[in-house]
């Protein structure tokens, strides 16, 4: 190296907002009662940061920094440490500091611990504490509220990034550096310390290994080194173990068998001896507390005694007969710095062999596994064509683990050799994919049809893959322009977007069913249709696959021309083949097809069986974009609390895979499912998260469901003009526009919001597209829906037949929000029109529905109109109100979950919430309805929901009769 690059002090602190404000609650509440708080993180998360943080911006009293002192603190006992606090506050609030309580010696942290145990609210006393999670927390200690810190997200990461070093980073450098770091803050800053200005630029290559003993060492605070040779022998044991597995647990057995190999004299039992406390044993595995220990501990050992614990490990993979892992061990084994080149070659070529076998479904593997064993090969690869394609190789499989900021890092090592066509299109494709699912969609789109370019020659099949999965970026970009050009027949345009490539393919963005495309594998560029489905049986995988793409890209440029009489078939036939698939690709593009056809049932079994496959296949990449197709089918159905269920795991998913562009859109599901709720800060807090990344990432599909969700929440509340205002820029002709596969969906809630705002012509504009959009079929809402605005434009001799229409439209289409929402219109223009127990009827038909499909805001709407007339709103059918009433949207999912037997664990298992949460609002519950037990819960909501149901059918019928009195009059 010419010299350390110079690396400015952070100047904010990054993606700490929730850990600060829970620093912020403890601070803002001292003036009158304290409190405490631990701060919990392994090393380098920036625990110091946050209590410097806490220091400064406390301003009602003095700040006190506790330490053990030179041999003093040792001797200070609780009482006494007590008193010296309460005597700091006697005048003034204070908080009290103590960082790194781990280093301090034992009495001196029994002694903290009895006194913050012992500390009152009247106290006014703010104790703020830190300790290293890379062992256990003292039992002085673990009582305290702890706040964790994880590793920063990537982009919170990067931002850091960029801040220390002004941007200065070539791209290749760092997306080594953030995957290097794993989003600890310190390591990070620690390697961009070690290089020079020239590596930090790209000018030079970087030093190998980048993360090397020294930088880990001086992160983790030294390298940690047991009491005895066994425990230091069994640390290394478990790191060296968890190079093969990606650092999570290994089994306890194996590591035991290993360091009976490495030392000839009996060596104890690990799970019997006393463990390092580094170390973690849960039944059977053995895993270290810190990754970034267990990183040090490794780098730091000698290269022999590392490389004797990887032969004893190849030994027992091995003689168990997983030759894979077996192999990587043995590679980690070879002496020397630099292996001979033959040897290098023979063992990378086992590697890539023994991995081919697993890609073909001989050999069970993980993706992870399979990444980690390219990148050995590739590292022992002397040839820099090779060491590229197994590079990319790699990345490939990261990119299927649901590891994108890995497979980023791998890209950034295969670019610096050179490779032939067919390789850099294999990464472009990667890079396009990964670029999709989290990142500028632009981006991706022009990623992807540089692969489909490279890739055109040796690889049409994958050039196939890249170009359709181009279309799926221009599709969530709103290009219908890039999206036609990609699909028509021939080499796609130098423009388009990612989903699929090295995972077989992927769902598009695809909105709640109508707008939604995917990713494709080998299309041979021609126009025509496949055979029936029944013929693919005699073909082969790469047969079935080739007609699928086809279908579906033929299918979907005719829905897109506007072409809707040639679109159904080839879609169909997509949809007819993924009844008989298994592979998650395929059958997320059935699934994709049937949401484009508004068949919810073909895509919820297909979304099901798609996410049941990706899982047991351990495609974690998979899983969201089935999830997503899940959520947008329920709510196609109208089904929103499962609709709910769905994105909320789907958005975990997505994060924990670094998916932000399709967190984004289960986002945008959830602010939907919440628009028709009493959950106006739930629809504000998911809009915001959607549209901040899809303003970001170009995401115009994403951004039209948020906006349609936030201006559904105006309508729901009685807020028309709002409502109007955000809808009218989504759906009227201009520039503007929304999404070209969503606004459409957009149109009934448009005309409903524009009619109650005086906009009548406005609302009419857009009901001719819409009719054709109802004509074609792919929506089952949408001619009831389109009756319903009909209803809601027409003149009063016309109106009551139309609203009739659009009801009996309903129950053919079933949905109880949507049917709901159209009682509830009628109701109100019967009433207006001073028919009130025609009204009633309807109104009680439509209060019934928005409680049975937890429509919290739309069911007070109803309840005021039938207030307006008079009717009790919640009746049992013998006049006693209905107790269920009180409760919030919430509290009913929950409480019904209750009534039907669940457990709490069960029921926030069932939601998505924490069981804390379920606890909380089964205490409301039980408030409310004025119950002492859960089976007196049962008992209430059993007999309420019969009593509604009741009043329900009785309402139908009652409306049923006024309108054969209205027709014999």
């Amino acid at each position: 190296m010419t010299g350390e690059t110079t690396v400015r002090t952070a100047v904010r602190i990054h993606g700490r907002s929730t850990q600060r404000k829970a620093l912020r609650a403890l601070l803002d509440e001292l003036p009158t009662h304290g409190g405490q708080l631990l701060l919990a993180g392994e090393p380098g998360l920036g625990r110091t940061t946050l209590l410097q943080w806490a220091a400064r911006s406390f301003r009602a009293g003095p700040v006190l920094h506790l330490g053990p002192g030179p041999g003093r603190a040792a001797h200070v006992t609780a009482e006494q440490l007590l008193g010296t606090l309460r005597t700091a506050t006697a005048a003034a609030p204070a908080l009290v500091c103590a960082d790194d309580v781990h280093l301090w010696d034992g009495p001196a942290r029994a002694a903290l611990g009895r006194a913050a145990r012992r500390l009152h609210t009247a106290d006014r006393v703010g104790l703020l504490l830190s300790v290293a999670s890379d062992r256990a927390v003292d039992p002085e200690l673990a009582p305290l509220p702890v706040v964790h810190l994880d590793p920063l997200a990537p982009p919170r990461a990067a931002a850091l990034l960029d801040d220390v070093t002004d941007g200065a980073a070539a791209p290749a450098v760092r997306e080594q550096l953030l995957a290097e770091a794993e989003g600890n803050p310190a390591l990070l800053l620690a390697l961009v310390r070690r290089l020079s200005p020239a590596e930090l630029r790209g000018h030079r290559p970087l030093p190998r290994p980048l993360a090397d003993a020294g930088a880990l060492a001086e992160t983790a605070g030294g390298a940690p080194s047991g009491p005895s040779d066994h425990a230091r022998d069994l640390l290394l044991t478990v790191a060296a173990a968890g190079q093969a597995e990606d650092g999570t647990d290994v089994d306890a057995g194996l590591v035991h068998d290993a360091l009976r190999r490495l030392r000839p004299a009996p060596a104890p039992d690990p799970r019997a001896e006393p463990l390092p406390e580094q170390l973690v044993l849960a039944g059977d595995r053995l895993r270290f507390r810190s990754p970034l220990v267990r990183r040090t501990v490794h780098a730091a050992a000698t290269v022999e005694r590392r490389r004797a614990v990887h032969r004893a490990l190849a030994d027992v993979w091995e003689g168990g007969g997983h030759r894979l892992t077996g192999l990587l061990h043995r590679s980690w084994s070879l002496g020397g710095p630099e292996p001979r080149p033959a040897s290098s070659d023979r063992l990378a070529a086992e590697a890539a062999d023994r991995l081919a076998a697993a890609a073909d479904g001989a050999v069970p593997a993980s993706h992870r596994l399979r990444a980690t064993a390219y990148t050995r090969a590739a590292e022992l690869t002397a040839d820099g064509a090779r060491r590229a394609e197994r590079y990319t190789a790699a990345a490939e499989q990261a990119l299927l683990a649901g590891c994108p900021e890995r497979a980023r890092s791998l890209l950034a090592a295969a670019r610096e050799h050179a490779a032939p066509a067919a390789v850099r299109g294999r990464a472009e494709l990667v890079r396009g994919v990964t670029e999709l699912r989290d990142g500028p969609v632009g981006d991706a789109h022009q990623s992807l049809l540089l692969a489909a370019s490279l890739l055109a020659t040796e690889a049409p099949a994958e050039a196939a893959n890249a170009a359709l999965a181009a279309a799926d970026a221009a599709w969530a970009a709103g290009d219908l322009a890039a999206c036609l050009a990609t699909l028509a027949p021939g080499p796609p345009p130098r423009t388009e977007n990612p989903a699929h490539g090295t995972d077989g393919t992927e769902g598009t963005e695809g909105t709640e069913g109508t707008e939604g495309t995917e990713g494709t594998e080998g299309t041979d560029g021609t126009d025509g249709t496949d055979g029936p489905a029944a013929t693919d049986g005699a073909r082969g995988p790469a047969a079935r696959t080739a007609a699928v793409v086809r279908d579906h890209r033929v299918g979907m440029r005719a829905l897109l021309e506007g072409r809707l009489d040639r679109a159904g078939t080839p879609l169909a036939q997509v949809v007819e083949r993924g009844r008989t698939e298994e592979r998650p690709e395929a059958l997320l593009r059935s699934a994709a097809a049937a949401l484009l056809l508004g068949d919810v049932d073909a895509a919820r079994s297909g979304g099901a069986r798609a996410l049941a496959a990706a899982r047991q296949l351990g495609s974690d990449a998979l899983v969201p974009k089935a999830l997503e197709y899940l959520a947008y089918a329920e709510l196609r159905a109208g089904r929103h609390p499962q609709a709910r269920t769905h994105a909320e795991e789907g958005l975990r998913t997505a994060l924990r895979a670094g998916q932000g562009n399709t967190a984004a859109h289960h986002r945008a599901v959830l602010a939907l499912a919440a628009s028709i709720e009493e959950e106006p800060d739930v629809v504000t807090r998911h809009v915001t998260a959607a549209l901040d990344t899809a303003r970001r990432h170009g995401l115009a599909q994403a951004a039209t469901l948020a906006q349609w969700a936030a201006a559904r929440a105006d309508l729901g509340r009685g807020r028309p003009f709002d409502a109007a205002d955000r809808l009218g820029l989504l759906v009227l002709p201009g520039p503007g526009r929304g999404h070209f596969a969503v606004w459409r969906l957009v149109v009934p809630c448009f005309v409903e919001a524009a009619v109650l705002a005086s906009r009548h012509e406005d609302a009419r504009t857009v009901l001719p597209d819409f009719a054709d959009w109802a004509g074609f079929g792919a929506d089952p809402q949408a001619a009831a829906q389109l009756a319903r605005c009909h209803a809601l434009l027409a003149p009063a001799e016309h109106a009551d037949d139309l609203y009739r229409r659009a009801l009996a439209r309903h129950e053919e289409a079933g949905g109880d929000f949507e049917r709901a929402r159209t009682a509830l219109l009628y109701g109100k223009w019967l009433r207006r029109r001073r028919r009130p127990r025609e009204a009633r009827g309807r109104l009680g038909t439509a209060l019934a529905g928005f409680e049975r499909c937890g429509a919290g805001v739309w069911a007070a709407q109803a309840r005021d109109e039938l207030r307006a007339l008079g009717a009790a709103p919640h009746d049992d059918g013998a006049g006693k109100p209905n107790r269920l009433g009180r409760l919030t949207p919430q509290q009913l999912r929950i409480a019904r979950h209750v009534a039907e037997g669940a457990t709490n664990r069960e029921v926030a298992l069932a939601l998505g919430v924490s069981t804390r949460t379920v606890d909380y609002h089964l205490r409301k519950v039980f408030a409310a309805l004025g119950v002492r037990s859960r089976l007196e819960l049962a008992r209430m909501v059993g007999q309420a929901e019969q009593a509604q149901d009741a009043q329900g059918a009785r309402g139908v019928r009652r409306a049923g009769h006024h309108e054969k009195t209205g027709a014999q009059h």
